[in-house]
């Protein structure tokens, strides 16, 4: 199975920034795509952002111009630079990877989440 690691998350004052980052581990031949969701207290999981195998990104409307979304296919990890941060992007933000293992098999797996608070 392919495993993601999600790590970064934490407590911070409105405009500050965190840096997100999410690992997959496993019998990984391929990443097609990965991308970062959160899901606020009250509200369904929504995309922030996503990023395919071509370096294509995808952003919230919420988040453009504050929040990138980058890769290291090497070390098979996205991550999501957030500036100034808001009170809104409040939530738990989980880590979703896609792609196919060593056995031609497709894989979608998702972290565990890590919280992010901003205060104002």
């Amino acid at each position: 199975q392919v495993q993601l690691v999600e790590s970064g998350g934490g407590l911070v004052q409105a405009g500050g920034s965190l840096r997100l980052s999410c690992a997959a581990s496993g019998s990984i031949v391929s990443i097609n795509a990965m991308g970062w969701y959160r899901q606020a207290p009250g509200k369904q999981r929504e995309l922030v952002a996503g990023i395919i195998s071509g370096g294509s990104t995808t952003y919230a409307d919420s988040v453009k111009g504050r929040f990138t979304i980058s890769r290291d296919n090497a070390a098979n990890t996205v991550y999501l630079q957030m500036n100034s941060l808001k009170p809104e992007d409040t939530a738990i933000y989980y880590c979703n990877g896609r792609g196919t293992t060593g056995w031609n098999r497709r894989f979608d797996s998702w972290g565990q989440g890590t919280q992010v608070t901003v205060s104002s």
